[in-house]
């Protein structure tokens, strides 16, 4: 008879990702996984962002991440000494910290520099019993991100409706595709959020066209549109959808965050 520790379930580890800056990653990230602690669902997010922008954005001060991601991904420290409690009621983070923009220097001398971060998590479902795992990416295709590739079991890609992003889209998901085939066989790309949306721009339109054509059904159904609010929230140190949950951009992730589950 299995005993409790070995019929944990273990959790979906979620990397977000986008090699391109400034398209909502880290706003999708920090909103989806709010709104999936609103729906009782146990998350953890791993800010590996050296902006450390999910950190601020799930209100904790840089004064206040004495040890985070970092730690973790040299393996200083175990992730039950990086975890903090965030003022949102079962939603944990791993802050990003001032050191980690050196790792992707520091972890060239590692040994299995692309598994430390899959190495630390190896026992998360026997310590924790977190339903949902986000890892918000740094926006490269550096080692850190190849470490959040590789420790995951799902890549989301936000994405900007313009032209540009097409073009790093098709190598990101190739990058994807190579990790897949090479190193971590039990990566899928779980879907694509389409970000900063406006409907008024005919460019938008045929951009998230062309995506549905290539992509199909892996390209999620709801959208988010750009929005003042989802921009004020993380300078309160919130949110959107708790800074302000009726604007039309909370009530967008709120959609997309019952769609995934769903899809999951």
């Amino acid at each position: 008879m299995k005993n409790k520790e070995q019929t944990k379930k273990k959790p979906q580890i979620i990397a977000f990702a986008n090699q391109k800056g400034g398209v909502g990653k880290t706003t999708t990230a920090v909103n989806l996984a709010t709104a999936f602690a609103a729906a009782r669902k146990k998350v953890l997010v791993i800010d590996l962002d050296p902006q450390g922008n999910a950190s601020t954005g799930l209100g904790v001060p840089r004064v206040n991440r004495e040890h985070g991601a970092y730690d973790l991904l040299m393996g200083m420290r175990c992730l039950r000494h990086v975890v903090q409690q965030t003022m949102i009621p079962d939603l944990f983070l791993v802050p990003s910290t001032v050191d980690l923009s050196g790792a992707e220097i520091e972890l060239v001398d590692q040994e299995r520099r692309e598994f430390q971060l899959k190495d630390a998590l190896k026992d998360i479902a026997i310590t924790y019993d977190f339903d949902y795992v986000i890892m918000d990416c740094p926006p490269s295709l550096g080692l850190i991100t190849l470490n959040a590739l590789i420790a995951a079991n799902q890549v989301v890609i936000p994405m900007q409706c313009e032209f540009y992003a097409l073009e790093g889209l098709s190598l990101l998901v190739s990058t994807i595709e190579q990790v897949k085939k090479r190193l971590n066989p039990e990566l899928q790309l779980e879907g694509i959020v389409l970000t900063m949306v406006d409907g008024r721009n005919r460019l938008t339109a045929q951009v998230a066209a062309d995506v549905r054509k290539h992509f199909g059904d892996k390209v999620y159904k709801s959208m988010i549109p750009r929005n003042i609010k989802i921009s004020e929230a993380p300078s309160y140190g919130k949110p959107a959808i708790i800074y302000d949950i009726g604007c039309r951009g909370s009530q967008a992730y709120l959609h997309l965050a019952k769609e995934m589950i769903h899809r999951i």
